[in-house]
């Protein structure tokens, strides 16, 4: 279940400092970056009761980790409907577009 309230919504509140606003779909190469920089997303974390994620899955990802990909060039696809639009507060709703997911997708 994905969203920072774990509810399958990219909803964001006073709490989520992190800011989980972007819906991707991963890669295996985004998620080697995001390994990279310390953030495992494949592996399973059970005392979160997260299971990991593979290529193919979506997840409500942090806007500022979206950007920073998108910086190196590794950004996953994105699911603009379920995006939160506060999400453009921090990236360029241009780059955002660019990489949605076509609505076969």
């Amino acid at each position: 279940m994905t969203g920072f309230y774990r509810d399958g919504y990219c909803r964001t509140g006073a709490g989520d400092v992190g800011l989980h606003t972007v819906c991707v779909q991963v890669t295996e190469e985004f998620l080697k970056f995001s390994r990279e920089r310390g953030n495992d997303l494949s592996s399973p974390a059970p005392q979160w009761d997260f299971p990991g994620l593979k290529p193919g899955d979506r997840w409500c990802l942090c806007v500022t980790r979206w950007q920073e990909a998108f910086d190196a060039g590794v950004a996953p696809k994105v699911c603009l409907e379920a995006t939160h639009s506060s999400a453009i507060e921090w990236v360029n709703l241009e780059d955002l577009q660019a990489h949605a997911l076509a609505a076969e997708e």
